[in-house]
């Protein structure tokens, strides 16, 4: 093996000068292979360790929430997975490594499930279950014996009562003039 040189699949330059940052929120498109089809995964997350600088074993941990759940992805920073990696937002934190983030963002979830449950105690009906009320049994016989009422017949009544209701113009006007 004299004099041989391996390229690497991985732009290791554009890696090495990628300014990422803790704090950073990141992009990641990794290539990920299922039996013989490849799709490409995006990871988007806060950065929140990078460790090893730019050596060849470099990697930085993501975390994100997802449907509730903190999720932490380590991943390699030369790996040939990873497609590219994209800084969505900068912040400026004041520590190296964020690990307190995972705690931070847990005492936050259990405040703000406390806040709902206080809230909701003030709803009518909240604390006690609905009260069951038995179904009477209705046998086909019984279904026979009740009159079913139409729409037209509904309709016609209410005509009738609002017709009722109703004042003529004239006796209106009698009664302004009096």
């Amino acid at each position: 093996m004299q004099g041989s040189i391996i390229a690497s699949p991985v732009p290791v330059a554009e890696r090495k000068n990628l300014d990422m940052r803790p704090g950073d929120t990141v992009r990641v498109h990794q290539r990920i292979t299922e039996g013989d089809k490849t799709r490409t995964q995006i990871f988007e997350g806060l950065v929140i360790a990078r460790k090893h600088g730019t050596e060849a074993g470099a990697t930085f941990t993501v975390r994100k929430i997802a449907q509730g759940v903190g999720v932490e992805r380590i991943f390699p920073l030369y790996s040939p997975n990873i497609e590219k990696i994209e800084i969505v937002k900068r912040s400026r934190v004041r520590r190296a490594k964020l690990y307190y983030v995972r705690e931070k963002a847990a005492k936050e979830l259990r405040r703000r499930q406390k806040r709902l449950d206080v809230d909701n105690l003030g709803r009518v009906g909240f604390d006690a279950p609905p009260e069951e009320q038995p179904v009477p049994d209705i046998s086909p016989a019984d279904e026979k014996e009740i009159p079913k009422e139409t729409e037209e017949n509904v309709t016609a009544e209410t005509v009738q009562t609002e017709k009722q209701n109703e004042v003529p113009e004239e006796k209106k006007e009698d009664s302004k003039q009096e």
